[in-house]
């Protein structure tokens, strides 16, 4: 099992009684941590006016990340295309290989949402799935729907403050094709223009999707033939079929022979199941935070975490994602993980931790390294 890399997926989460600043000097010590633990990637996600998550550029971290180590690879996980262009895109990830050339993964991310009045639908999958398990037992939860967040006051907002005013999505294929474009050097516009990116032209970074159905994120990256992340830890319900159709709409490219997919998965690791348990008591408040569109809270500790109230209507909200936790002792969870691994086919498997304690979530990590390094 020690053959699939683990890589680290980073929020940059701020805990309670802490500050941004802190998280950040937190994550870079992280960063130093898991490159020596072994594991293969770093990656940061992309979110904004979430109190307690600091990481809302993925390039100025990896900047800052790259400086910090030497040989593990930096991503994102994702840029969120829905409110910048591809040039900008090129351009920031260009500018970060010229100094550290051969070490970014470029992961994209399609923001925005669906139109009014569109709703996901279930793709079916060759993995049957009976009373919420796969036949070797991953947990796979109902589908979870977002319809109570649309018309957020506060995503609306959001969305006000990222974008220019009047300024509209380009077609996600579109974009990620003329990145693809841009970094090759063969970018023509409508008209016949050539655009050149520099830096970011030929620079050798390794362009990634990232999904969580086996919608639109899945066929792009299966028809251009890029690597693809599918997001267990975002969308539990829906990981098989982000998988599989990813797949299905493979071509081979000048970047891959064959399909490639990296699974996430949240993760507590501790010595025994007890205290991973306790570690992970924050998760369910702050996962019921960013579900409610209230932004991502500063992690509780333990204590604050059980010192809030609780409705039938918030469990049932934060339900699919606590019941998808891998949380205990190094080899239970690792159990898990192989779990996901082989139900997936996942080629990869991308870890997010979050505990209140910084050093709780270094130990998680190192744990988990030696007990992956074991099998």
């Amino acid at each position: 099992m020690s053959g699939i890399p683990l890589g680290v997926l980073d929020l940059v989460p701020v805990p309670s009684g802490s500050t941004a600043a802190e998280a950040l000097h937190r994550t870079i010590d992280l960063a130093r941590h898991t490159e020596r633990f072994g594991y293969s990637r770093y990656w940061f996600a992309e979110h904004h006016l979430n109190p307690g998550v600091a990481g809302t550029s993925p390039a100025v971290l990896l900047a800052l990340t790259a400086s910090a180590t030497s040989t593990i690879r930096i991503g994102s996980g994702a840029v969120q295309l829905g409110h910048r262009t591809a040039l900008s895109t090129v351009e920031e990830f260009g500018l970060i290989d010229a100094l550290h050339p051969g070490r970014l993964d470029l992961g994209l991310g399609r923001s925005g949402g669906r139109p009014p009045g569109q709703t996901a639908q279930p793709r079916p999958t060759t993995t049957p799935v009976v009373d919420g398990h796969t036949p070797n037992g991953l947990k796979i939860p109902p589908r979870f729907s977002f319809d109570h967040l649309r018309g957020s006051p506060r995503l609306r907002l959001q969305r006000e403050l990222l974008q220019q005013p009047g300024a509209t999505h380009q077609d996600y294929g579109e974009q990620v094709g003329d990145i693809l474009a841009l970094l090759r050097g063969d970018y023509r516009s409508a008209d016949g223009l050539e655009a050149h990116a520099v830096p970011g032209e030929g620079a050798d970074v390794q362009v990634w999707i990232l999904g969580s159905s086996g919608g639109e994120s899945a066929d792009v990256a299966g028809r251009n033939g890029l690597p693809f992340a599918a997001n267990y830890h975002v969308s539990p319900a829906t990981v098989l079929e982000a998988a599989e159709g990813y797949r299905a709409a493979f071509q081979p490219s000048d970047h891959l022979d064959k399909p490639r997919v990296s699974v996430s998965a949240d993760v507590v690791v501790a010595e025994d199941d007890e205290t991973a348990r306790e570690l992970a008591t924050g998760y369910a408040p702050w996962v019921r935070s960013i579900r409610t569109a209230e932004g991502a809270i500063p992690f509780p500790t333990p204590e604050e975490a059980r010192a809030q109230a609780w409705t039938e209507e918030d469990r049932a909200l934060v339900a699919d994602r606590v019941d998808t936790q891998f949380v205990g002792s190094p080899g239970r969870v690792a159990d898990q993980l192989e779990q996901l691994r082989e139900a997936t086919g996942a080629d990869e498997l991308l870890i997010t931790t979050i505990t209140h304690d910084h050093d709780d979530r270094v130990r998680s990590y190192q744990l988990l390294a030696e007990e992956w390094q074991r099998r």
